[in-house]
């Protein structure tokens, strides 16, 4: 993956360590290749898939960001992609995503609709699908953004990581894990979308009735096997906090840190905000900031303190 999938920054946040007392550090994955990590998850995939399947092709289905990350890795492979996309998606990431040369089919509102028509799609041509979280050569690859951490920052206390489907805080998790079992992994998730905590609580995967959230990589209505079966063994807590505070953090972080997050990725440091953090103080703490493809229309009518 070397050549094509850029090794991002780990910043330093004097304002963020002055209000929380650790020593925070962001590892800002807006400057990766299509704007989030999710280029790194298929990548690795693909270089396992075999020769009749990359003639076929692959379909995905994505709120947004694994979209462009397959799209662009499709393209670096020279592998026809076909990406379904929910009709709400962020113009600008379909509009990326087709840039990179995907087709792209616009169906339902939540990826898991999007999800059942490109399932229906592999019936239909034969396409290779690429899950956007429950496949192992993928979390490996996100996994890699856990090892950049760590080369970078070994002596790492605290992970604090996003959860949508759970790919990325698998990876993360299995990555630090293995540098050292001692490594904290907090997982943050919307209390409109909570798949992963309720799951891991009741101890069986569950799928939600409904969702009350509009951060495009959290609105989830059930996390995969995989994932599900990662967290619960290896992440050590799970927090979560509603969307209005998730957008006080992507503006604070703007203000701040002088980097665009967008909203999935602004929960990490969100957490620390409101104080959902329990480490001692002085402890050295990451946020991962998973990309920057932000939606700009949803800040908009939202108040903040």
């Amino acid at each position: 993956m070397g050549a094509h999938v850029y090794r991002t920054p780990l910043l330093t946040s004097r304002l963020l360590s002055e209000r929380t007392g650790f020593d925070v550090r962001v590892k800002a994955e807006m400057f990766q290749r299509g704007g989030s990590y999710k280029i790194r998850g298929p990548m690795n995939k693909f270089s396992y898939l075999t020769d009749e399947q990359k003639r076929r092709g692959v379909i995905c289905s994505s709120a947004g960001n694994h979209a462009q990350g397959v799209a662009l890795a499709a393209a670096i492979y020279g592998i026809k992609a076909v990406v379904v996309m929910a009709e709400n998606a962020t113009t600008s990431k379909i509009d990326a995503t087709r840039a990179y040369g995907a087709e792209v089919v616009l169906h339902g509102t939540i990826w898991d609709e999007a999800n059942e028509r490109a399932k229906q799609l592999v019936e239909e041509r034969g396409y290779t699908y690429i899950h956007p979280f429950d496949d192992e050569q993928l979390i490996v690859g996100q996994g890699t953004l856990g090892l950049e951490i760590y080369q970078d920052w070994p002596e790492v206390d605290v992970a604090i990581v996003p959860i949508g489907g759970g790919g990325l805080i698998s990876g993360v998790t299995t990555a630090l894990k293995a540098c050292n079992p001692a490594i904290r992994i907090i997982g943050v998730e919307s209390s409109g979308a909570p798949a992963m905590t309720r799951s891991v609580r009741e101890g069986r995967l569950l799928t939600l009735e409904r969702v009350d959230c509009i951060i495009d990589g959290l609105r989830v209505k059930r996390v995969g096997e995989k994932t599900f079966d990662i967290v619960r063994r290896f992440v050590d807590e799970l927090v979560t906090l509603p969307d209005e505070q998730i957008f006080d953090a992507v503006v604070w972080i703007m203000s701040h840190l002088k980097v665009v997050p967008e909203g999935a990725a602004a929960a990490s440091v969100g957490a620390l905000l409101q104080g959902l953090v329990a480490a001692p103080r002085g402890a050295r703490v990451v946020c991962v900031l998973s990309g920057g493809n932000i939606n700009l229309e949803q800040l908009k009518g939202l108040r903040w303190n």
